[in-house]
């Protein structure tokens, strides 16, 4: 095989790139990586696609949870549809797509089972035990860094798990602008969102790509969330604000053509994303009443409550198995016992219980539960 063609191959897009983009040869790791014939960040989708994480994404709950519908999305749709939308952003403004698809195929990797709902409990959780915030996208890079490889880490690019930190799709902006970092600024953003609570809400990615990423998670459920809500019947069309609907549409389809060509004139040329403010005001208002009508909706008091039951139960109940190192019980035999001496040794049993957790599916943690009241009692 001729090597040097084969690289010359993979990277050809490289010559294509505008110069606002972020280029292989800009890849940062924390540890050296022997070469192959994969681009650097080529390579970190390959490693987040055959992680065990990603694999766990067709099990969690996007929205809703415990529905007959075949239809409604699960978190593996979710990040297929952001790497879609970015990589076609990226595509026509000259970015580096191998960047963006590992982005996006990772950013959700950290969300906990019942969506934004068991994140919440989680960090009530993790904070009540001195563990600082636990927010989805910080724990998102702390599995593909620390606890992927039975606690050795991936090893993926800073910029991709920047790209990851910096992903926040709950806070919508009107203009994208990078800032530049090295990895020490990487790791000092990333150390210090366990103690403040408002960091996760300011931080910006280091490249473009990172920001089209970020973009695009919002472009990718703000629309298909509604069309969700339909097929559960929570919703009509004619609920949608007719002045959202004159600018957006109100289709999932035409809700992502109408702002990706938004951000397209906006942006093309310029070494930052933006939108129009007629756009920009209808998402906002369209987040608005997805959280009115939708996101408010989506669990009941008595599924909430529920909810809370199972997390705290699971949590307590494993802890002190920890504590008592019963190796026979859950998170020993599908964790723990799996896990590297450094991880062991140099992790908290309160971390090690909520890395555990956060890690479940939304069936693993029900069954988990119920063994688990059995110990309880």
């Amino acid at each position: 095989m001729d090597v040097k063609k084969v690289k010359e191959n993979m990277g050809y897009k490289n010559n294509h790139l505008l110069s606002y983009a972020t280029r292989d040869d800009d890849a940062i790791r924390f540890d050296d990586i022997e070469e192959d014939i994969r681009p650097p960040f080529f390579r970190d989708i390959d490693k987040i696609v055959y992680s065990l994480s990603y694999t766990r994404y067709m099990d969690k709950t996007q929205v809703f949870s415990f529905n007959d519908n075949d239809h409604i999305s699960k978190r593996m749709t979710h990040v297929q549809m952001v790497s879609k939308i970015a990589r076609t952003i990226g595509r026509a403004l000259g970015l580096n797509e191998d960047l963006i698809e590992a982005a996006a195929l990772g950013h959700d990797i950290g969300h906990v089972p019942f969506g934004h709902t068991g994140e919440s409990i989680l960090n009530g959780i993790s904070t009540r035990v001195g563990e600082g915030y636990f927010n989805h996208n910080v724990q998102s890079v702390r599995q593909l860094m620390v606890l992927e490889n039975e606690g050795r880490g991936c090893n993926l690019t800073v910029q991709t798990l920047d790209a990851i930190l910096c992903h926040n799709g709950e806070l919508e902006l009107k203009e994208y602008r990078p800032r530049k970092k090295t990895k020490e600024t990487f790791l000092e953003e990333y150390n210090r969102t366990y103690s403040d609570a408002g960091l996760v809400k300011k931080l910006v990615p280091m490249t473009l790509e990172g920001c089209v990423v970020r973009i695009s998670d919002i472009i990718a459920y703000v629309g298909r969330d509604i069309e969700d809500a339909m097929r559960l019947g929570l919703i009509k069309e004619e609920d949608i604000p007719d002045d959202i609907k004159s600018v957006l549409g109100c289709k999932n389809s035409q809700i992502i053509d109408t702002i990706i060509k938004d951000v397209l004139t906006n942006s093309l040329g310029k070494e930052y994303l933006k939108m129009s403010d007629k756009v920009f005001k209808a998402l906002k208002d369209l987040k608005a009443f997805n959280y009115d009508s939708i996101y408010s909706k989506a669990n009941s008091a008595e599924m909430v409550e529920f909810y809370n039951e199972v997390f705290n139960t699971v949590f307590d109940v494993s802890l002190e198995c920890v504590k008592k190192q019963d190796k026979d019980s859950g998170i020993f035999e599908v964790f723990l016992n799996k896990m590297s001496s450094e991880y062991l040794a140099n992790t908290s049993d309160e971390r090690k219980v909520i890395d555990y957790i956060a890690g479940m599916t939304d069936d693993y943690i029900v069954r988990e539960y119920k063994v688990c009241l059995n110990k309880k009692h």
